[in-house]
């Protein structure tokens, strides 16, 4: 391509017209734009560029907007300044590529090679989960006007300059050595010990910094605890209704997940059949939330001990409480090392951060940091740091109370609707977490229902996803409240009830 000759403001205009939709800074906007233009190949090598002042002029900027972002493109050696010339694309600033891949001779391709067979994979993978049930939600979700569905969080919540501060000063020169080297199998040492001091003693549990592991999210927890400690005859309780994803990560590695009923204080202890590991979510049962009591978390440790198994406890949404006082965790019962907790660190703030831990005895973590190192090395150093001061700073213990308070004020907003425009639906009010379990009339599936509400402009979860043998009609189905504002409950209910009169 040879050089633009020079071109009418008009032009300039148009191929260097900015994307006002980036929520960039003006200069962030024009830099993105330039540097576009020269990858795209809108612009070839040598190509001279207009005058700072003909391209303010074209765009409406400030000249020293223009000349800041040449001069930053110049030093990075995407444009070159000639003397009494101008501004041009440097040779250097586009990335080799083949120029005709038509003309590229494929040594593979002679004749009857086009007619092989082509690749089954299907009979190449070994372990799948496209077929299980599972938590999803449909292709533009977030235009739904009455989204109460898991893994979203509330924009407004959100503490974007609190953690924008930390995030900042992670960057500064003085933090990089904090968190720039590699750290193979280590985790970064600040989060650690936060994690070790500020968060683990809320729920009762003292730990050593060598009995903690950092994840990437609760459920990398899981997958790794289950490619260390699993085989296909690994004997695994699991709550019935209970966690789906969690059940499927257990899934690739054992075939006896064993079901194990709940009730309203939480998983059925008194007749465990013979396991090897129990996965609990004790504090906030998913989906039903209710707690598992005091009495029954003594006798299932008591439990382990008798039959020798190890339980595996879920903290889920264990900060996540406005009524009542918290039950201690099970990791804080345990006197025999026969508890494995896993924790999140992301889950009120963002579920996309991906951060969580697991405290185990120490010659179990050492086991997973090396099986860690393997899959993922270890979770972003950089995103460790930043919520180390995150912690350290108090916004996580300020961002929960707040959180804490909006929930309460959407349950309490969502039980008072459905009581009033659905009454013939049951739940019970929650003590925290963020979703309500909800029980339709007998002949009402909860799939079906929310196929139907979609409709009305309302996304909920079926409750079949959440049993390994559902009932058939399954007549439950969750409310999540994560991500819609208290305002708009009612007029979401209302758009339920009319769903519900569909059938």
């Amino acid at each position: 391509m040879s050089a633009l000759p020079p071109a009418p403001s008009p032009l300039w205009a148009q191929l260097f017209m900015l994307d006002d939709s980036t929520g960039l800074p003006l200069q962030a906007r024009l830099r993105l734009k330039v540097v576009q233009v020269i990858l795209d190949g809108r612009l070839a090598p040598g190509a001279a560029l207009p005058s700072s002042r003909d391209l303010a002029q074209a765009l409406g900027l400030s000249r020293n907007t223009v000349t800041a972002v040449y001069q930053q493109l110049v030093d990075e050696a995407y444009l070159e300044s000639r003397p009494r010339s101008g501004v041009f694309v440097s040779h250097g600033a586009r990335p080799a590529t083949i120029a005709d891949p038509g003309r590229i001779v494929d040594p593979f391709s002679r004749e009857g090679a086009a007619s092989g067979m082509p690749m089954q994979w299907g009979t190449r993978v070994l372990r799948s989960l496209t077929d299980q049930p599972t938590l999803s939600k449909p292709d533009r979700w977030r235009e739904v006007p009455y989204p109460f569905v898991y893994g979203t969080h509330d924009a407004q919540l959100f503490p974007t300059e609190d953690f924008r501060e930390c995030c900042v000063r992670s960057l500064a020169r003085s933090q990089l050595p904090n968190w720039t080297p590699d750290f193979e199998t280590d985790d970064v040492p600040d989060l650690v010990e936060q994690i070790r001091t500020r968060l683990l003693p809320k729920r009762g549990v003292f730990a050593r910094p060598e009995e903690i592991l950092v994840t990437v999210g609760a459920q990398h927890a899981c997958y790794l605890i289950a490619e260390a400690l699993f085989d296909r005859h690994t004997r695994v309780g699991f709550e019935e209704p209970g966690y789906p994803h969690a059940r499927n990560t257990f899934s690739l590695r054992t075939s006896q997940i064993i079901g194990v009923p709940v009730d309203e204080e939480g998983l059925v202890v008194e007749s465990l059949p013979a396991l090897d590991y129990m996965f609990v979510t004790p504090s906030h049962q998913s989906p039903t939330t209710h707690t598992l009591s005091l009495e029954r978390r003594q006798w299932l440790l008591r439990k382990a001990a008798l039959q020798d198994f190890v339980v595996i406890e879920d903290d889920y949404e264990a900060e996540n409480l406005y009524a009542g006082e918290p039950t201690p965790a099970l990791k804080s019962l345990d006197k025999t090392g026969r508890v494995i907790y896993i924790g999140s660190l992301s889950k009120s703030l963002s579920p996309a951060l991906r951060l969580g831990y697991i405290v185990a005895p120490k010659e179990l973590v050492s086991e997973l940091r090396v099986l860690r190192h393997a899959m993922v090395r270890h979770p972003s150093a950089f995103l460790q740091h930043a919520y180390a001061l995150f912690l350290s700073l108090g916004h996580h213990d300020s961002h929960a109370r707040r959180v804490n308070q909006v929930l309460r004020q959407r349950m309490d907003a969502a039980m008072k609707a459905l009581a009033e425009h659905i009454p013939e639906f049951e739940c019970t009010p929650a003590q925290g977490g963020a979703s309500l379990w909800v029980k339709t009339p007998d002949w009402l599936d909860g799939g079906a229902l929310a196929v139907r509400a979609r409709e009305h402009g309302v996304l909920i979860e079926p409750g079949d996803v959440f049993f390994a043998q559902p009932p058939r009609p399954c007549p439950y189905f969750r409310l999540r409240l994560s991500s819609i504002d208290v305002g708009q409950i009612e007029a979401g209910i209302r758009a339920l009830r009319e769903a519900v009169r569909g059938f």
